[in-house]
């Protein structure tokens, strides 16, 4: 792995600490909460800036031969769209009603609460945190481990920490399917962009749709969710 890629995955991790020592501040009172939310807006900016300008060498070099063509990218990202959210849904659908994990992301759930109280906080999980993530997950994680083995197991163990990352063992599931498809996209154009847009996209339409919900209906049906499912395992128990 190029040293650089480290400078920029030391970057990503110093920018996730950096909002530790303000929200302590925050917790003691001697600073207000809405402090730490706009700390965090700026240090998602700063920290892309820097990881931008580290992977300065590899915007300029040119693009592999076989990179898809403008035409191709578009096509892909909007079916890329399409192929996450059904790998998504395929994911809960797994988790629910196999392991009976309790739908709904607190991840997703802490996000919205904060973007409520700052709306310019929707920038972070629309814009900045796909081209990170793909940069860091799948550019360079997923493209190191691509080299020394094969497409399953690069795939496996970048979209495993992808996950992890987000969710911790829970969800991880949901947040690993994503992280394949993003890899499938990456291999399939030789372009990092398509699932940059095809993350940023996702996220963009999830917190549009969480933002049109009243947040009391929301609850109401992940309740109702949840009693169809303990509603079912009573019935597969007792058939």
């Amino acid at each position: 792995m190029a040293r650089r890629y480290w400078y920029v995955i030391l970057t990503y991790i110093l920018m996730q600490l950096s909002a530790l020592p303000v929200s302590l501040l925050a917790k003691h009172e001697y600073i207000p909460v809405i402090a730490v939310i706009y700390w965090s807006i700026l240090s998602f900016i700063l920290g892309l800036l820097i990881i931008l300008w580290i992977m300065k060498p590899d915007m300029q070099m040119r693009h592999a031969r076989d990179a898809a063509p403008m035409s191709s990218m578009v096509l892909w990202s909007i079916l890329g769209v399409f192929m996450a959210f059904i790998a998504q849904g395929v994911a809960v659908a797994i988790e629910v009603y196999v392991f009976g994990i309790t739908p709904g992301s607190e991840n997703t759930q802490g996000i919205m609460n904060i973007a409520r109280a700052a709306p310019l906080f929707i920038i972070i999980p629309a814009l900045i945190a796909p081209i990170l993530e793909e940069i860091i997950f799948r550019k360079i994680i997923f493209g190191s481990l691509y080299k020394r083995m094969n497409f399953f197991f690069a795939g496996l163990i970048s979209a495993v920490i992808f996950g992890f990352i987000h969710e911790g063992m829970e969800h991880i599931l949901i947040y690993a399917s994503m992280g394949f498809v993003f890899a499938f996209l990456y291999v399939k154009t030789k372009r990092i962009l398509v699932p940059i847009i095809v993350h940023a996209a996702m996220n963009t339409l999830v917190v549009i749709g969480q933002f049109s919900m009243d947040p009391e209906e929301l609850q109401r049906q992940l309740e109702e969710m949840q009693r169809q499912v303990e509603q079912l395992q009573m019935i597969l128990i007792g058939g």
